[in-house]
């Protein structure tokens, strides 16, 4: 298949991370990948290192002729199979270059906030595919009354050539942070702020590390609460088991030196990236049971869901996975459920067979929640 994914935006956040392991995926699979992309930005950055040839345009908004000249001239050269698009400002206009041209389109949604109640009746309908990111996502645009065959399901990808278990890694990273060798590490990665549940992590941590001793924090992010949370710590005497490492772009380096991650949002979370990536690099996850989470993971299996906001529930897990046997058995069942479930090759394959197929039931496509 001929494929051109086309994301303009020059974000980093973790639809642009989707969108580039995505496109990477389906080339490796064997398909013809190119791309229009920003010059600035993790989605540029991300297929450059790839290699996937790229054409650098931007739609600043729907109306931009810049974008569709872009657009209307790699499909007059190379006659792509579909368009894929991954951000609403380019839904339309990817619609209407379809239309012209007569080439299929497949759009991803990754948030569940309603769409203006034209786009809400007209995407789904105008483009061949209309996508969600999860079941839960999915039940969201059904309750906004899209109708159910509309709606498919591709989960995320992570790959797990990246996203691997590294011992070397994971003692760089530890001596970094003066951490011990021999230390229990909790990881948090992903933006500091309260509703993602920081501040009872914290709380709970700091519950936990009072038992044990060998037990040590490494937020790996920024955000509003990162000055909360190194106040809390202090207040307990614990600034020296908590250790931040502030803004990074590259998180898959951290990934091992963590003996599990947490995951401990309040609100929900339309996926949860983090989950599939920290899992790929054989560590284990608490997650909340919330949103998209619990589709990311298998409970008593690959981790433990717990409820969110629950300290002395968080605090119990924590001393869980602080059983050091136990916490490597979770982990190396992790690595195996995500490379069968949400690896390159799973993924790039139910992508296909969704493109080609709609009608493949969606819980088919990627794993079913357990």
């Amino acid at each position: 298949m001929k494929l051109l994914f086309v994301g303009t935006n020059p974000e980093n956040t973790g639809a642009a991370t989707h969108f580039v392991t995505l496109a990477k995926a389906m080339a490796q699979a064997g398909h013809e990948v190119r791309g229009i992309v920003s010059r600035r930005g993790l989605i540029g950055e991300g297929l450059e290192a790839a290699r996937v040839p790229l054409t650098y345009s931007t739609f600043r908004n729907a109306f931009d002729l810049r974008g569709y000249a872009a657009v209307l001239k790699d499909i007059a050269r190379h006659s792509p199979d579909w368009l894929v698009g991954n951000f609403g400002k380019e839904y339309w206009p990817l619609i209407l270059c379809g239309r012209l041209t007569n080439t299929k389109v497949a759009l991803f949604r990754h948030r569940t906030p309603r769409m203006s109640k034209f786009s809400e009746y007209g995407v789904p309908r105008m483009a061949q595919r209309f996508i969600a990111v999860s079941e839960y996502a999915r039940n969201a645009y059904l309750q906004w009354g899209i109708p159910p065959e509309l709606v498919s399901i591709s989960y995320n990808p992570v790959d797990v050539d990246v996203f691997k278990p590294d011992p070397v890694r994971r003692a760089q990273v530890r001596a970094e942070f003066g951490i011990p060798e021999d230390a229990i590490v909790m990881g948090f990665a992903g933006r500091v702020h309260a509703g993602k549940g920081v501040v009872h992590l914290m709380k709970a941590a700091n519950e936990a590390m009072a038992v044990q001793p060998r037990l040590h924090a490494l937020w790996v992010g920024a955000g509003v609460d990162e000055g909360r949370l190194q106040q809390m710590a202090a207040e307990q005497g614990l600034s020296g088991r908590h250790h931040f490492t502030g803004w990074v772009n590259d998180t898959e380096r951290y990934y091992g030196a963590f003996s599990f991650l947490a995951f401990p949002s309040i609100k929900p979370e339309t996926f949860g990236r983090v989950a599939i990536e920290a899992q790929a690099s054989g560590v284990p996850v608490l997650g909340s049971d919330i949103g998209g989470i619990p589709e990311t993971m298998q409970d008593q299996v690959t981790g433990y869901l717990i409820e969110p906001g629950n300290v002395s529930a968080w605090r119990d897990r924590i001393l869980d996975l602080c059983d050091e046997q136990r916490c490597r058995e979770l982990g190396a069942a992790a690595r195996s459920y995500v490379t069968e479930h949400f690896g390159n090759a799973a993924v790039a394959r139910d992508f296909e067979a969704l493109l080609r197929h709609r009608n493949v039931p969606f819980q088919h496509l990627g794993h079913a929640a357990s």
